[in-house]
């Protein structure tokens, strides 16, 4: 561990796996807040399950959790195929062009569809619409800028936020997903519509009008749809895009995750279920070297509810400091992932996973405060390669970047390329 300074604050860093642990999962209840910005007055869209403080996200949780159950997604996974044969057709377009492709670009208009079907019950079309709202709403979310660098500074000084917070609020975002989250959840108690998705469970709290001792409101439902749709767009489409980053320099490894989707779907008749993504082993595998190597969220945060001695230390921190978890440099770490600039998926084998400690592999966290849509975005992610991988050769081209690639420095949570990642599609009957 290793003490640090926000400013005039005193913060802590972890890297010791069994400390990570104790903080995560065995003493949970002493670190269940997580010490980030949220304020329901001036920017509603905030007061999501990641950004709620532990009263708040308790309750919520429970209730949000049945959709991300397995059986759940098993119901939401034909939606999942629809908008993964629309992304195959939108595939054979652009490689058609024999241009060079960004794959950020082509990844997210895939997630968008994906979450907009699962989460609020509608077919957006992101791939053949350029102008599509629900696709520039999500690039606007992860926009870096000289307004969003001044909005977090200016969110850290709570008195100044006071006076000039709305100045930084995005008011056409709150309004387009307030009114699509309302307008959807009101057509279905009007009309009676069950589709075993995100939005069924919204409309199930609306109905309860309050949950222990806090209102439902319609931007606190909203919001949860918010996070629903922003977390699940950007980390899935940055996923697949690295890993379709990482094949295109690594053709053995493509090769190997070829033919373990062809031999798999043939003993399914060519058709993607959720049962047979279990039996990819190397997919799995290719997708967790991904995220070791490129996590969506760079760390995670905790901030202690009560002073607390860690186990087997004389170190003691007072109440309501922060702690971090620095996820990228844990899994980037030599001493960890001997040569970690190298994409090595067997390192994600059986017998080399159960060498680690399980914390020094956390790209969603751990614990009950991990991200609910963990299982979510496995899956949507592996379908999104399949589809890739099956037809298609994955190959470098004239742009694309040298490796290791530039991130964004502007924002240190989560990890985001300053550049296109351009790839070559290459269909497999002309190889």
């Amino acid at each position: 561990m290793v003490g640090i300074f926000e400013k005039d604050i005193p913060s802590l860093v972890l890297r010791d796996p069994d400390l990570i642990k104790d903080v995560l999962i065995k003493d949970f209840s002493a670190f269940s807040d997580r010490p980030v910005f949220s304020n329901d007055k001036i920017e509603p869209l905030t007061q999501h399950l990641f950004r709620l403080k532990s009263a708040k996200w308790r309750p919520l949780r429970v209730k949000l959790s049945p959709v991300f159950t397995s059986g759940k997604l098993k119901n939401m996974f034909h939606l999942l195929l629809e908008c993964s044969e629309h992304f195959e057709k939108y595939l054979e377009s652009v490689a058609r062009k024999g241009e060079p492709i960004d794959s950020r670009d082509l990844t997210a208009r895939f997630t968008t569809d994906v979450i907009g079907s699962c989460a609020f019950g509608l077919n957006i079309k992101a791939m053949d619409d350029e102008k599509n709202e629900f696709r520039r709403m999500g690039q606007k979310i992860f926009r870096n800028g000289l307004k969003t660098y001044f909005r977090d500074r200016v969110r850290e000084t709570p008195w100044l936020y006071r006076i000039i917070g709305r100045l930084f609020a995005e008011k056409d975002l709150e309004k387009f997903f307030i009114t699509t989250t309302m307008d959807m959840i009101n057509y279905r108690k009007e009309n009676n519509i069950r589709r075993h998705d995100f939005i069924d469970i919204l409309v199930d709290l609306k109905d309860l009008e309050r949950l222990e001792n806090f209102e439902i409101t319609d931007s606190l439902l909203t919001a949860q749809a918010f996070v629903f749709f922003a977390a699940g767009f950007e980390t899935s489409s940055s996923t697949i895009s690295n890993a379709m980053y990482e094949l295109a320099l690594n053709q053995t490894v493509q090769d190997k995750l070829r033919q373990e989707i062809k031999e798999v779907l043939e003993s399914t008749g060519g058709e993607i279920t959720y049962d047979c993504l279990k039996e990819m082993k190397w997919l799995d595998a290719v997708i967790r070297e991904t995220l070791r190597k490129y996590p969506p969220v760079m760390y995670l945060i905790r901030g202690s509810l009560t002073d607390y001695t860690f186990n087997g230390t004389n170190v003691t921190i007072p109440k309501n400091m922060k702690v971090y978890i620095p996820i990228y440099g844990i899994q980037n770490h030599p001493d960890i992932f001997p040569n970690p600039e190298i994409f090595d998926p067997n390192r994600f084998t059986e017998e080399a996973a159960k060498t680690r400690h399980p914390m020094f592999f956390l790209p969603f966290g751990d614990g009950p405060r991990n991200c609910i849509g963990a299982r979510f975005a496995y899956n949507q992610t592996k379908v999104g390669v399949i589809k890739v991988i099956q037809n298609y050769k994955v190959d470098v081209c004239e742009k694309t970047p040298a490796p290791p690639y530039p991130l964004n420095m502007q924002d240190f949570i989560m990890l985001q390329p300053a550049c296109g990642i351009y790839v070559k599609l290459i269909p497999i009957s002309t190889c």
